[in-house]
């Protein structure tokens, strides 16, 4: 079983899938950016943004015919069984990103990405509507959203894409 734990930055990916991993679930967790800056998958460093710019075809191929938990902001680029789209007020997120060191401009945007349901979108092009699970993370501690995810994980979940609405924020 292939599972993507996706999202925008800051929902609780990496904090939720770790509680998972510590969890006794027969599962592997993958971080998929730890594998990209390990193993130099990456074409050039995005100044602006602080990040690297992942080589999709290359991480591709360094997974192979990977198994487990698939997690980053990415990891709904890859095949998968199902696509668990962590979510997350994009107040909440803002304030996240900033605690946490990013700049207020990079904060912002991926503030707007929430609310416009950029990774789902792309999560339900990719996959289906049938394969993609939304959890919010707002308001849960991470053992609570491993939960979900391991709900997923299990097939003691139904799909759910499309229910989480943060456009609001957008509203002046």
């Amino acid at each position: 079983m292939r599972i993507a734990v996706t999202g925008t930055p800051g929902t609780g990916k990496t904090t939720a899938t770790e509680a998972l991993a510590d969890w006794d679930v027969d599962t592997s967790v993958i971080h998929l950016n730890d594998e990209i800056k390990d193993h130099d998958l990456w074409t050039e460093r995005d100044v602006d943004r602080d990040s690297l710019v992942t080589d999709i075809e290359a991480v591709g191929s360094h997974l192979g015919d990977w198994n487990g938990v698939l997690e980053s902001h990415l990891a709904h680029h890859f095949e998968a069984d199902r696509v668990v789209v962590l979510r997350c007020a994009p107040v909440d997120l803002e304030t996240r990103l900033e605690e946490r060191g990013d700049p207020p401009e990079k904060a912002r945007e991926n503030a707007e990405s929430e609310a416009l349901d950029v990774v789902l979108s792309e999560a339900v092009e990719e996959h289906g509507q049938e394969s993609v699970y939304e959890v919010d993370t707002t308001d849960r501690d991470p053992e609570a959203v491993a939960d979900a995810i391991a709900a997923v994980i299990a097939g003691e979940r139904e799909p759910s894409a499309g229910e989480v609405d943060f456009t609001e924020y957008l509203l002046p």
